[in-house]
């Protein structure tokens, strides 16, 4: 992975309650194939992370808020999970239409653990083929999306993992879904899933 993500500027969505894990390698990864980071949240300052979702594990300076963001300056999106915080996020309109912006433009999205739950939220994922943490499998499903229990799943540039014990796979999926960027706009097909 030496320079394939060079030029490439990768949004990481997070709030409060990220899986520091699940955050920090795959931006370790993306750094060291060449690629830019930009941590998006729904507030300004710093977020807090956790380990295992019970321990305080340090805090990530937030370098842009999503209200004043657009997919149109990224060419990737990262979502960790984390339980609390995709809760934040679907909580937040301007989050949620961030995340529905780059999968309408066909860009590319990862999403490992808790963080599919944004995108049930954005109404993205009916009709395609996904994996989570256990826990979300449900709510997947009554969004119209196909679950399995895999490491790593990628349907049309959207990458999935279950979770941290997955990341090895998750971060090597997400670099070659990256690297290859846009793929056809998949359009709103999963607008009318709740």
């Amino acid at each position: 992975m030496a320079n394939e993500l060079q030029g490439r500027r990768v949004a990481i969505l997070a709030a409060d309650g990220v899986e520091r894990v699940e955050l920090e390698k795959p931006q370790e990864v993306i750094h060291d194939a060449g690629g830019e980071t930009i941590l998006v949240s729904i507030k300004d300052g710093s977020i807090v992370a956790r380990n295992n979702d019970l321990e305080e594990a340090g805090t990530f300076e937030v370098e842009r808020v999503v209200s004043d963001a657009s997919a149109d300056d990224f060419d990737a999106l990262l979502l960790p999970g984390g339980t609390v915080n995709p809760d934040k996020l679907r909580m937040s309109d301007d989050a949620v239409r961030f995340v529905k912006d780059f999968f309408d433009s066909g860009k590319p999205i990862a999403a490992i653990c808790h963080g599919p739950w944004t995108l049930v939220e954005a109404g993205v994922v009916s009709g395609r083929t996904v994996t989570s943490f256990p826990s979300i499998r449900t709510d997947l499903r009554n969004a119209g999306a196909n679950v399995v229990d895999e490491e790593v799943v990628v349907d049309q540039g959207l990458v999935t993992s279950r979770s941290p014990d997955d990341l090895p796979a998750f971060c090597s999926k997400l670099v070659e879904e990256f690297a290859e960027g846009r793929h056809e706009a998949r359009g709103s097909a999963g607008a009318k899933a709740a």
